[in-house]
């Protein structure tokens, strides 16, 4: 590994490298060298697109590569675990597209096969080093609304196309692992805690057999966080943080822009006691590089990386807990850490 700059890897040719390549290739320290497919038309179509120089005849030839120090996994969700476990084994970090495994005994098997390895394994929620997230956090922390007392959230998109992974229950397809772990993951993290239960209410496609509309409510002994999320309404997403004294709204908070200011709304009351509200903007920057070179960075320093695989297996702990509760149609305990 060289040691002034991290050489990736592209294994698989999903429509989310459309947003991850190019900004990963440009983020400090970090190379693309090539992606790969187990079609080796679409790795040199993807290869040409993104301007890497190789294009892999296979998963497997992308791994044998000395020169690879990273993977970026963006294949479907069913296949995280097996690509995760192969590429560690094989001497490479991972930075591996959320959900990183189905449930919390995929993700259990992760970090035996990380502390085996002795290499990174990441789960790319690139909201969480997204600076519009460390100044929410920031500023709740600070006092600025008061006391946090409840959140609310949603996110939601419409896709009915029979075709598409998200679609397909066999290959890990539904809204609560492809976006209702959006506002489970960002809640945990402005709150620095973990959910003691939750309650939840979901409703399948008749046709699909996944998960297409959600609501739950997690409970975080005296803070009430609350979220929805469909597969089959109209495109939306926001989150809230409801304090005593104030509010902080997040204007895109998942799909943050690449090319304008992310923006927070604070309402608050002033000393006279007059309410006022006040945009603040972040500066511009694209989540994907933000990402990849935080994790760069903690694998050239060899220091801790930016997000554990334990908070990984935490977020899938409430998961499964949501899960469990739309099943029973009860409050479910969030099994501790």
């Amino acid at each position: 590994m060289a040691t002034d700059e991290i050489v990736w890897g592209i294994l698989g040719t999903a429509k989310i490298n459309d947003k991850v390549v190019v900004p990963m290739h440009n983020a400090p320290k970090c190379r693309v060298k090539g992606i790969a497919s187990r079609s080796h038309e679409k790795a040199r179509e993807a290869a040409a697109r993104y301007g890497l120089a190789v294009a892999y005849d296979g998963y497997e030839a992308l791994l044998a590569d000395p020169e690879i120090d990273a993977v970026y996994i963006p294949l479907p969700n069913h296949l995280h675990v097996e690509w995760t476990i192969r590429s560690v084994e094989a001497g490479k970090h991972v930075l591996c597209e959320k959900p990183i495994g189905l449930d919390v005994q995929q993700v259990e098997r992760l970090i035996a096969a990380r502390d085996s390895s002795g290499r990174y394994i990441q789960e790319a929620f690139m909201v969480r080093t997204h600076p519009q997230w460390l100044k929410v956090r920031s500023l709740i922390d600070a006092g600025a609304i008061g006391e946090l007392r409840a959140v609310t959230g949603a996110f939601t998109y419409h896709n009915t196309n029979a075709d598409n992974i998200r679609n397909k229950r066999e290959l890990g397809g539904g809204g609560l692992l492809d976006i209702g772990c959006y506002p489970i993951t960002t809640s945990r993290f402005v709150l620095g805690r973990e959910p003691r239960r939750v309650v939840a209410l979901i409703e399948q496609d008749p046709v699909f057999d996944v998960d297409r509309l959600g609501s739950a409510l997690m409970d975080f002994d005296g803070v009430q966080a609350s979220f929805f999320y469909s597969t089959q309404t109209y495109p939306y997403q926001r989150m809230q943080f409801h304090g005593t004294k104030g509010r902080i709204e997040v204007e895109i908070p998942f799909n943050a822009p690449t090319d304008r200011p992310a923006r927070l709304l604070l309402s608050e009351h002033t000393s006279e006691g007059a309410a006022t509200e006040r945009w603040l903007e972040l500066p511009v920057c694209d989540q994907y590089g933000v990402a990849a070179a935080a994790f760069a960075q903690a694998i050239l320093s060899a220091s801790a990386q930016p997000i554990a695989l334990e908070d990984a297996r935490a977020n899938m702990r409430v998961i499964d807990a949501v899960f469990r509760s739309a099943r029973s149609g009860s409050w479910e305990s969030v099994q501790p850490a």
